[in-house]
């Protein structure tokens, strides 16, 4: 087989111009052709393959105001809201954000193990290691963006729009002032098990705050700091394990954490008692 320096192929090539419906100028003959024999031409001419054809998707007016898509905030799936839908929080932003949890250490593992599932970086600053190491090597030994580091020793961590941080406090009742703070793309989570004279201080400087099941003193107390309704007060000592109050400003949203699959390997089931 040859080619002419157009790419058209030489006349004769494939037998007798006629029978194969290309004319001497390598270009199909298809203005006269038979439906059957249209596609081929075409073909044969370099126009490519010919698609699949299909009837085409049509939709009545009615139709289309049924359709829908949900579409929410950017974020880490925390749970499931009181209606059913998804709760997303939102920890890779381009402000400092801190974020307090008064709950159990299983909440904030999930939560730090989605994190991670959705790009960020997670350095976990503890003095209980061993309660993190079983979810670093799952996740590769540490080479898949999760760092464990003794209380105070946690190093600057480099934060980015491409590369975002969190840090995760896990430093017992009283933690100490954080060597890394928050800043642009580096959130922090503390992780507070209970009420501590620390406590007040925290939750001041906390854009959110998540509150799981505590004693009435303790939810008394909660209620005075964040300025929450009597029967939010009367709930925190009665939520069901892996259900949070997270509070923002005015807005407070109960969620129900409740683990996939690969989670309840690693981390059993929601508990609030570590």
């Amino acid at each position: 087989m040859s080619l002419t320096s157009s790419g058209a192929t030489a006349p004769g090539a494939y037998g007798n111009s006629g029978a194969s419906g290309v004319g001497p100028s390598g270009s199909a003959d298809v203005a006269g052709a038979s439906a059957a024999e249209r596609p081929r031409g075409l073909l044969r001419s370099g126009f490519g393959l010919i698609g699949p054809r299909h009837g085409r998707h049509v939709l009545s007016v009615e139709q289309v105001d049924s359709l829908a898509l949900p579409i929410g905030d950017d974020g880490v799936v925390i749970g499931v809201d009181a209606g059913g839908g998804p709760a997303v929080l939102g920890l890779n932003r381009p402000t400092p954000y801190d974020v307090v949890l008064i709950g159990g250490l299983w909440t904030a593992q999930v939560l730090a193990l989605r994190a991670a599932a959705t790009g960020a970086r997670v350095a976990v600053e503890t003095g209980r290691a061993q309660a993190w190491m079983q979810m670093v090597h799952a996740m590769g030994g540490g080479q898949n963006g999760m760092s464990v580091h003794d209380v105070g020793r946690v190093p600057p961590q480099g934060a980015s729009a491409g590369n975002p941080v969190l840090v995760v406090r896990d430093c017992g009742m009283r933690p100490p002032r954080g060597r890394v703070v928050a800043g642009p793309w580096q959130s922090i989570l503390t992780l507070l098990p209970y009420l501590s004279p620390v406590a007040p201080r925290l939750l001041r400087q906390a854009r959110l705050v998540g509150v799981q099941r505590v004693s009435p003193d303790e939810a008394a107390e909660i209620g005075r700091a964040l300025a929450l309704p009597r029967g939010d007060v009367d709930s925190l000592p009665t939520l069901a394990d892996g259900v949070t109050l997270w509070c923002a400003d005015r807005d407070r949203q109960y969620v129900m954490t409740q683990p996939t699959d690969a989670e309840t390997g690693l981390f059993g089931t929601p508990r609030r008692m570590d």
